[in-house]
């Protein structure tokens, strides 16, 4: 199981850990933002695989901003996948 910590841009949250099992998402942790939206959604990203996370979540926006603390989810995730492969 691989750790990964990323920092948000342009969203309330400030930092996100989570950890890859393989391409399986876990233990998924925000800080700061929506409190009870994030768990919802670190929740519902809990045990699936990482390009399912990322196809459901990319390209969400939050209110007049161009990305949202999931789309930024999204994100980390292409980034922890191009780690591995680098």
């Amino acid at each position: 199981m691989t750790k990964h910590s990323y920092k948000p841009e342009g969203v309330c949250s400030t930092r996100l850990d989570f950890e890859l099992d393989g391409d399986i998402v876990r233990n998924v942790r925000f800080e700061n933002g929506c409190h009870g939206n994030l768990q919802g959604v670190a929740r519902l990203a809990e045990g699936r695989k990482a390009d399912e996370v990322i196809a459901t979540l990319a390209g969400i926006h939050c209110g007049g901003k161009t990305t949202s603390c999931p789309d930024q989810f999204a994100r980390a995730l292409r980034a922890a996948a191009g780690s591995k492969s680098a």
